[in-house]
C-alpha cells in the first residue's frame, strides 16, 4: 500500500455542505469520498484507452422480445472465452434479469455494453468496469 498524502481542496461553501451531506448518509469520510471519486474518474480515463478489464453487465429485458435474446447470445460468442460467466433469473412470465461477467479491453466492453443496453426490449441495465486489477488477478485463457 502507497504511503498517504496530505493535500488541501478549495471549494465553494454550499458544495461543502453537500459533499459533508453526502459523506455523512455513507457513513464514511472526506477523505475516502475522495478517494472513490478520484479513482472513478481514473477508471473512466482508462476505459477510453481500451485497457485489460472485468466486466459485469446487468440487463432486466423482456424475454419474449426475440431480439433482445438474440442480441445477448451474440455478444456472447463474439466475446467466446471473455465471457467468464452468466447468471439468468426469471422475474416472471416475461422479464429477465441477466448478469455477464466478462473480461476484455474496457472500451470493447463499454461498446457492446451501450448497444445491449440500447436494444429494444431492454428495461434498465447497467455495467461496471474495473480496471486495475486484472493483470493480477484474472489468468489468461486460451
Amino acid at each position: 500500500m502507497s504511503e498517504l498524502v496530505r493535500f488541501g481542496v478549495a471549494m465553494e461553501g454550499k458544495l461543502l455542505e453537500q459533499f459533508d451531506t453526502l459523506v455523512e448518509k455513507r457513513g464514511s469520510t472526506r477523505s475516502e469520498a475522495l478517494r472513490d471519486l478520484v479513482r472513478a474518474e481514473v477508471v473512466k480515463s482508462h476505459v477510453e484507452r481500451g485497457v485489460d478489464s472485468v466486466a459485469s453487465l446487468t440487463l432486466v429485458y423482456n424475454r419474449t422480445q426475440l431480439e433482445v435474446t438474440q442480441r445477448i447470445v451474440e455478444m456472447q460468442n463474439a466475446l467466446g472465452d471473455n465471457v467468464r460467466s452468466t447468471m439468468t433469473v426469471h422475474l416472471g412470465h416475461d422479464f429477465c434479469l441477466d448478469v455477464i461477467v466478462m473480461r476484455g479491453k474496457s472500451d470493447e466492453l463499454k461498446a457492446i455494453a451501450d448497444r445491449l443496453l440500447a436494444t429494444r426490449g431492454v428495461k434498465h441495465g447497467g455495467i461496471e468496469l474495473i480496471t486495475d486489477i486484472t493483470k493480477h488477478t484474472m489468468p489468461k485463457t486460451g
